[in-house]
């Protein structure tokens, strides 16, 4: 026998009412309302209806929003079961929708037994349901995963070693995939380290795939345009063979990426340095970037302010470049506004300052920063939802030996570690 609260969801009729009877008369308790009592919630206990027998006069967006209504306070579906009063064409768009329905004439024991095997229909239709939802969703986060390897993959196995400098990367994606990524490679014929941090508008499977394509624009155009490269080239590369080779790929993309897709909506902001290990001079372009920081080794900061605008945002865009020197134990840190923007339980942010006061401690090399902001990062949002990617990149010039042997400290920063990070963490050497 059914138990639970039937509702007759129509206006005063005669119907109606027969119908309410015939309900009671099976032992369930029932009451007429109308439509506008129940989505006004006129009634405190209708939160609990098991039952909606439903007026098919009704259009069917309406029955949509009263059984909406009913999930939002109740979260469960009651049986939904139409009826009809005298135009039995009413019913057709609702059975067309798979609504069940009952007609006139309304007998006890008839109507209970009727809404008894649409209960047990329905609970099995939406079980059938509930199986098929969870199996999609395990094929759903299985190619999720598939996709994190995959996007890991664009993540530089291992990052470039030149002697006297300390190089460390994290990327912490806020879903499965993100659209943040980091990349270092050697160009000029490896006498130049490209040092890459970009932040696509999104996150998510879109931004991931437009990550993928920025990512292999960039590596693809520097590869291409590489003086030492081409046939017949000179054995040492020209002074600014690096800021070409940089103006020329940022350019390149930009272009194609305006070209081919600015219809999807997507732009990326990118740090775009290339690095000569010999005398720590650095050229770069910043094109709506966060700034990345410089801490001198004396404490002093200073910000790589954007040079140009976003990269597919706006067609022929024009991006100067910015020109440093890395003295020893100077120290550069890229990042993306995952970090800053970080948020706590109350939605409070991590902030620029609390970043800067960390970037501050004079004697840390990348390794320690990195794994400082980790740790730090993990502890203010602690259970809050992430909510954006997280990338960050420190390069660090070693002290010089004469310069730690006057301040009575060692020379040597921490052992190296690079490698592709996996769930935040880098691959050890």
């Amino acid at each position: 026998m059914l138990h639970g609260l039937t509702l007759v969801v129509s206006e005063r009729s005669v119907t109606a009412d027969n119908l309410c009877a015939a309900v009671n008369s099976d032992g369930l308790p029932a009451r007429v309302v109308s439509p506008a009592e129940v989505l006004a919630g006129r009634y405190a206990d209708e939160d609990c209806a098991d039952f909606l027998l439903i007026n098919a006069s009704l259009r069917l967006h309406v029955v949509g929003r009263l059984t909406q209504w009913f999930m939002q306070r109740n979260s469960r579906l009651p049986t939904v079961v139409m009826f009809a009063e005298r135009d039995f064409r009413e019913l057709e768009e609702h059975v067309t929708a798979g609504l069940d329905y009952i007609i006139p004439p309304f007998l006890p024991g008839l109507v209970g037994s009727r809404l008894a095997a649409f209960h047990v229909r329905q609970v099995m239709s939406r079980t059938a349901r509930d199986i098929q939802f969870a199996a999609n969703l395990v094929k759903y986060e299985r190619e999720l995963h598939i996709g994190r390897e995959i996007q890991a993959g664009f993540l530089p196995d291992v990052l470039p070693a030149p002697e006297g400098w300390q190089l460390t990367a994290r990327c912490q994606p806020a879903l499965e995939v993100g659209g943040d990524f980091y990349d270092a490679f050697e160009v000029l014929g490896g006498t130049r380290i490209g040092l890459v941090v970009a932040d696509v508008c999104d996150k998510g499977v879109g931004a991931a795939m437009f990550m993928a394509l920025i990512r292999s624009l960039i590596r693809h155009t520097a590869g291409c345009l590489d003086p030492c490269l081409q046939p017949g080239a000179p054995a040492g590369p020209e002074r600014d063979a690096a800021g070409t080779l940089l103006s020329q790929a940022i350019v390149t993309t930009n272009r194609y990426l305006t070209t081919n897709h600015l219809a999807q909506g997507y732009f990326a902001t990118m740090f775009f340095g290339v690095l000569d290990p010999a005398d720590g001079s650095l050229v770069y372009a910043n094109c709506g970037h966060n700034p990345p920081v410089v801490r001198r080794a004396d404490g002093e900061q200073s910000r790589l302010w954007p040079t140009g605008p976003a990269l597919g945002l706006v067609p022929g865009s024009v991006f100067d470049l910015g020109r440093i020197r890395l003295g020893h134990g100077d120290l550069l840190f890229a990042y993306t506004d995952g970090i800053p923007e970080a948020k706590d339980v109350n939605g409070r942010f991590f902030g620029d300052d609390r970043m800067l006061a960390l970037i501050q401690a004079k004697d840390s090399g990348a390794d320690e920063l990195v794994e400082m902001f980790e740790r730090r990062l993990a502890a203010h949002v602690g259970f809050a939802e992430r909510s954006d990617d997280i990338t960050m990149l420190a390069l660090h010039r070693r002290p010089d030996d004469r310069d730690a042997e006057a301040r009575g400290k060692a020379a040597a920063g921490p052992p190296w570690r690079w490698g592709r990070p996996v769930d935040g963490g880098p691959a050890g050497r």
